[in-house]
């Protein structure tokens, strides 16, 4: 006899088959697009501020915002006439040449992050790629040619190219594709001891999120940061702060590293930068920019016009609207609103994050409530199976907070509970015991 789940799972497939049979866009989807996410059937068509509508017209408070993209909500009328403007001079001029907005946008970001130069990419992971090959050469032009070694924290994510994949610490993304890059090594998440015996002469860099974000919002400490800090320059290693998700206004402060003390050598960003459109870019101070010379990196379409008119432009709203303020105010009245849930809820285990980056650790399974929450109308996602994250825009208003957390409660009391999360073995053991069945 089969089970409530696997009846569940062959009847939503079943359901999604006989939709792409319904729905032209979702019958290419299913026959030509490559089988890399779990989708609803729904179909985004529009949005308009911090709202996002479905192809019936339906309305969603998105607190989820595009992955921590849309940090404007949709249809921002600045990055609009920006992007009508732009797409009518010129989309993409070759890198051999200048334009207009990109050494304008290098100087803003300099001045944001305290860094001095810049490089543009198309992504997050591209970006991440980019800071580990200037550390590397930095290392070697140095007089280290044997200072190969990366570390990375467990519980991080940054990205799926290999050079990312390669120091993002959960098996489930990495053990499909290896080899990956050889020499890197996981430290245990703000454990100064495993830093300190891991942190050798040999290391050319460590990669650290000051927020981790896919990993469950969790905060790095300042004891280890200072550490590392203190580490990397005793080594003569670049410490990097990959602030693509946590970076840019997020947290309430241009970016997470600024509530620690001791400055990043490498700085990756992406995420919001371009407004909605493909920018990333990593930062660097001096020491470590000039180890590049030209033939040593590049990028096709890294830092075109219109993307770089557009991350400008980005940046100038959140400075002229004070967004950085409203992101704290409405962030503290977001997470006292949920800590107020946690009293009603027993299975809300904690409450973690900071401006608008926020994460509802739960003792059961969320893709129920997630699921439930798109039915009532909001958008948010689960990390890890039992963390809800939540994402919204900057421009979020005071009463959408309450939209939200009014939809949230009733989600909450509404969703059949799911069976209690079972104990799972540590990172540790699970890796020995990967390998071993090797």
């Amino acid at each position: 006899m089969k089970s409530k789940v696997q009846k569940s799972k062959k009847s939503a497939s079943a359901g999604r088959s006989s939709a792409a049979k319904a729905n032209p866009i979702l019958r290419d989807v299913s026959r030509h697009l490559m089988n890399t996410y779990r989708r609803s059937d729904m179909i985004f068509t529009h949005g308009r501020g911090c709202y996002v509508f479905d192809q019936t017209g339906k309305k969603y408070l998105d607190f989820l915002g595009g992955i921590a993209v849309n940090a404007l909500g949709y249809s921002y009328p600045d990055l609009v006439k920006t992007i009508r403007r732009e797409a009518g001079r010129a989309v993409h001029v070759s890198n051999l040449f200048h334009n207009p907005f990109q050494g304008p946008l290098a100087a803003k970001l300099a001045k944001w992050s305290g860094m001095d130069r810049v490089f543009f990419t198309n992504s997050g992971s591209e970006a991440v790629e980019g800071a580990l090959k200037l550390a590397r050469v930095a290392a070697k032009k140095s007089g280290g040619a044997g200072k190969t070694r990366i570390l990375a924290l467990e519980n991080s994510f940054h990205g799926r190219t290999f050079g990312a994949l390669s120091i993002t610490h959960t098996l489930k993304y990495r053990e499909p594709f290896e080899p990956l890059v050889p020499g890197v090594e996981f430290v245990g998440f703000n454990d100064v001891a495993d830093l300190e015996a891991k942190f050798t002469g040999d290391v050319c860099a460590i990669v650290i999120e000051p927020l981790q974000g896919e990993g469950g919002i969790f905060p790095v400490s300042e004891a280890f940061w200072t550490r590392a800090r203190e580490l990397a320059t005793e080594h003569g290693a670049a410490l990097i702060a990959d602030e693509i998700q946590c970076g840019l206004g997020r947290t309430g402060r241009e970016f997470a590293y600024q509530r620690l003390p001791g400055m990043p050598d490498i700085v990756v960003v992406a995420k919001p930068l371009g407004g909605g459109l493909p920018l990333g870019a990593f930062m660097a101070s001096e020491k470590f920019a000039a180890a590049f010379s030209p033939g040593l990196h590049g990028s096709t379409f890294g830092g075109g016009p219109l993307v770089c008119a557009t991350g400008l432009v980005f940046l100038d709203v959140v400075e002229r609207k004070h967004l950085l303020a409203n992101v704290r105010t409405r962030g503290a009245e977001l997470r006292a609103g949920l800590k107020r849930l946690a009293t009603k809820f027993d299975f809300i285990r904690e409450v973690r994050g900071e401006g608008l980056m926020l994460g509802v650790d739960l003792t059961v399974e969320g893709a129920p409530y997630v699921a439930e929450a798109l039915k009532q109308g909001l958008l948010i996602n689960c990390t890890h199976e039992h963390i809800l994250r939540l994402l919204p825009p900057f421009i979020l208003t005071a009463q959408q907070v309450k939209e939200g957390l009014n939809i949230l409660e009733s989600v909450f009391a509404n969703t059949e509970r799911p069976a209690a999360l079972q104990a799972t073995p540590s990172t540790t053991v699970a890796a020995q015991a990967l390998a071993a069945a090797r």
